[in-house]
């Protein structure tokens, strides 16, 4: 028993699933409105985007890295795809090109980081501001307009559940998840990212490329982040040129609270999700409660230390229950 005591506590988004569910019930019985179908609906709308982007981070920063231009490109993906609708081209190849945008992106990031050894963090900062600023120029100015004539109900129509009506979206987060967690959890590539992540120098001892294994969650990241911004200007038919904005500290938060190490080699999909679903529940609760909605990044803030600090204690916990 002792043992698998010991392994759950061990989980690196343990910490943010007991903080979750602690939330959830008391917050149902201290307003009744918590579970009503209408703000279970309003309440799972945003969660597909960011738990996607999330993911992506989460698989990057595993692997030793940091991206913080996913804000831009959940931006720049959609103007480009947007502005390609409008010319006439088929929506399936606009997509396409928007995340291929984003896919390049990615590349551009793994290059500076990989070969001209600048710091991911100060590289993907760079390009922050230089795929926001070519938001900006293809938007000329002023934001194109939705072709909503077309149909894309196929990519964003609402799912009947019964008690909740939630996006599709939400199956494509689903999916991204399951197959990406089945990687991380059971392929070689992701025993490989953690391994890059956590002992660099003992992966490449191992014979493991490391560069080329940083190069595809950079990749990867930035086509989840221009993704999620296509289904989101898809979702509500519009497309400004500052979508996405401080999207990246988000995504970032929620791979923490989900128990991802800054250090690396050290995360799950799974936390990445329950980091997303923790962050939402704490701006539902802000909203239901009429509390001002400034408290809301403070709240975050909250919950990234105690979070923190759970992980780091139960861990501890863990390894003097392992020592006993």
């Amino acid at each position: 028993m002792n043992v698998k005591l010991r392994s759950l506590m061990a989980r690196p988004e343990m910490a943010a699933l007991a903080i979750f569910l602690v939330l959830v019930v008391l917050f149902s019985f201290l307003n009744t409105r918590f579970f009503t179908t209408g703000n279970m609906t309003v309440y799972l709308q945003p969660i597909p985007e960011l738990a996607i982007v999330a993911i992506g981070m989460t698989i990057l920063i595993i692997a030793g890295e940091f991206d913080l231009s996913v804000g831009s490109v959940f931006g720049l993906s959609p103007m480009v795809t947007v502005l390609l609708m409008q010319a006439g081209w088929p929506v399936a190849a606009a997509i396409l090109i928007g995340l291929m945008v984003a896919a390049a992106i990615g590349v551009a990031n793994g290059l500076m980081t990989l070969r001209l050894k600048i710091p991911s963090f100060i590289a993907t900062l760079g390009m922050l501001f230089m795929a926001r600023s070519m938001a900006v120029v293809l938007a000329g100015g002023f934001p194109p307009i939705f072709p909503r004539e077309l149909d894309v109900s196929w990519l964003v129509g609402r799912l009947d559940l019964g008690i909740v009506t939630p996006r599709a979206s939400l199956l494509y987060m689903i999916a991204i998840a399951l197959a990406l967690g089945f990687v991380l959890r059971r392929m070689d590539f992701g025993h490989w990212i953690y391994a890059t992540g956590g002992q660099p120098q003992a992966a490449r001892d191992m014979g493991i490329k490391t560069d080329r294994v940083k190069m595809a969650c950079f990749v990867l990241c930035a086509t989840l982040a221009g993704f999620a911004g296509i289904i989101q200007s898809f979702r509500v038919k519009v497309i400004v040129p500052n979508l996405g904005t401080g999207l990246e500290m988000q995504a970032i938060a929620a791979a923490v609270i989900g128990g991802v190490a800054l250090t690396g080699g050290v995360g799950s999909i799974l936390g990445a999700i329950v980091g997303t679903l923790l962050i939402a529940v704490i701006e539902n609760i802000l909203v239901l409660s009429g509390v001002n909605a400034n408290w809301f990044m403070f709240a975050v803030g909250a919950m990234i230390v105690i979070a923190v600090v759970l992980n780091t204690q139960t861990r501890l916990k863990a390894e003097s229950m392992k020592g006993a």
